[in-house]
């Protein structure tokens, strides 16, 4: 098995700006040290970042503060950026590409939103037959309102991962995932 870590939006908007994420406990933490513990296991990185194609966008505009992504995962080593403008990280980009190029049969997911960016791209890679590990705590999520109704955020986040785990990929912890990289 040939695993790469997707490292899905950890931009500056899901703390300094509209989307605060604020579930589980400690997921920016916990992020960094996968992103830490990739390095030093040599498992590929791609680190993914998204913008609203709108140039007057109120979120994720283009080159704002707030499409920055974070210092911590800025700084942070790391195989390969790829810009987005749709929650599938597959979708308009070279993901598949350089995939293909590192050798990955298995793509391990980490980032923002739980039951958005992240879970599109999980299925958008079950469905190019990659094998998915989905981190239950090195992604996170909000509390939701809208004309559909209200989901907290621990809702969000409990629910998209009994859906992943039904089917599309292995919902696991940072600290499974962990010790599988380090006996690969």
């Amino acid at each position: 098995m040939t695993r790469a870590l997707l490292v899905i939006d950890v931009q500056r908007e899901y703390f300094d700006g509209a989307l605060p994420i604020s579930y589980p406990a400690g997921h920016l933490d916990t992020i960094l040290s996968v992103m830490d513990d990739a390095a030093k296991a040599g498992v590929p990185t791609a680190v993914i970042r998204h913008h609203q194609v709108d140039p007057d966008s109120p979120i994720f505009r283009l080159n704002s503060e707030t499409w920055q992504l974070l210092p911590e995962v800025e700084e942070r080593p790391r195989d390969i950026l790829i810009d987005k403008t749709l929650p599938g990280s597959f979708t308009g980009t070279n993901l598949t590409e350089w995939l293909k190029q590192v050798g990955a049969d298995t793509v391990s997911i980490a980032g923002y939103m739980t039951h958005m960016c992240c879970d599109t791209t999980a299925r958008q890679a079950f469905h190019q037959g990659y094998k998915v590990e989905f981190l239950s705590d090195a992604t996170g999520t909000l509390t939701v309102e809208n004309s559909a109704g209200i989901a907290t955020a621990e809702q969000l986040q409990q629910s998209t991962l009994v859906a992943q785990q039904m089917f599309i990929s292995e919902v696991i912890s940072s600290d499974k995932w962990r010790a599988r990289i380090a006996h690969s």
